[in-house]
């Protein structure tokens, strides 16, 4: 484990990067670029930048009207915002008509912290998946944050990025990691049961094996980066194996990770799945540390998860 820095401070740099090397990129934001770090774009490209003001909706529709005129628009606000206020461009103006538009919407989940639940998104995963055409990504640090960023720009439709506010460790190698949208990323193998994660939660998951390990209980690690188009072959592969599933992922459990998980081992090998999550509720004003451990979002209860498990097997 490495320092901690947050995913949406590695999408600022990716995306100024990306932005040096490819003239085809625009940048719009909606009055928040100092928190989305798109400002890091508007430096070196500001000519490509543009300030959409409060109106989340009009930006979703200027970005799917650039996305014709041979454009990679690359959109940010806060995932709130961008998922539930504007929800019906995104639907209608981008993935309806399929357009190269990239939704990366920073401050999604509890982490979001003193903000409240107004501003912590814990369900803009399920309603982005839900929308035909959409790919959604949940990073799980800066360095696939970087791979991500780049991945979308080659690939040509509607994409989703999922980011957050606070600083979370460095897990992965630049130069080793390889990012395949739509390709779970094996950390750890094992026999006894297998922990999907996404997002921040993977580091808890890898967390959670040392521990497990320590009791003689050996988990597989899987991280699902890509919540759409999910990894079926690598979720089956793991209940078939092992047994049993623990997913994790600071999202409500209703329609994010846990479900895309329980709606392809229903259909393809059936086998107990255990959810870790946001529990149907909505998050509170607090630390992020601390409103992690009050909602269940800890190597401690993953691991409590995975014993519960396995008495299911």
């Amino acid at each position: 484990m490495s320092n901690k820095i947050a995913t949406r401070e590695a999408y600022g740099k990716a995306l100024a990067e990306l932005g040096m090397n490819n003239s085809k990129v625009v940048v719009l934001d909606a009055d928040l670029s100092k928190s989305t770090k798109t400002a890091d774009f508007k430096k070196v490209c500001p000519e490509r930048f543009i300030n959409m003001g409060i109106a989340e909706g009009n930006m979703m529709s200027v970005a799917a009207g650039m996305s014709t005129c041979d454009k990679i628009p690359f959109v940010s606000t806060f995932a709130i915002f961008a998922t539930g206020r504007a929800y019906e461009q995104v639907r209608n103006s981008i993935c309806y008509p399929k357009l190269n538009v990239k939704i990366c919407a920073t401050h999604a989940g509890i982490t979001v912290g003193e903000d409240g639940a107004s501003h912590q998104s814990v369900e803009d995963i399920s309603l982005m998946r839900g929308i035909p055409n959409m790919i959604v990504i949940c990073p799980s640090d800066a360095i696939e944050t970087e791979k991500a960023v780049k991945a979308v720009a080659e690939y040509n439709g509607p994409c989703y990025i999922r980011l957050g506010r606070s600083g979370v460790p460095v897990i992965n190698d630049f130069a080793e990691y390889d990012f395949k949208i739509g390709k779970a990323v094996k950390y750890r193998e094992g026999k006894d049961a297998t922990i999907i994660a996404t997002g921040i939660m993977v580091d808890a998951a890898l967390e959670a094996y040392n521990i497990l390990a320590e009791e003689g209980i050996k988990v597989r690690v899987l991280n699902i980066h890509t919540i759409k188009p999910i990894d079926e072959e690598a979720i089956v592969k793991a209940a078939r194996e092992t047994g049993v599933i623990i997913t994790a992922e600071e999202h409500s459990i209703i329609g994010g990770l846990g479900s895309a998980v329980c709606e392809v081992t229903s259909e393809k090998h059936p086998v107990p799945v255990v959810r870790v999550g946001i529990n149907d509720t909505f998050g509170e004003s607090g630390k992020p540390e601390e409103l992690l451990k009050a909602y269940g979002l800890t190597a401690e209860n993953i691991v409590k998860a995975v014993k519960k498990g396995l008495d299911l097997k």
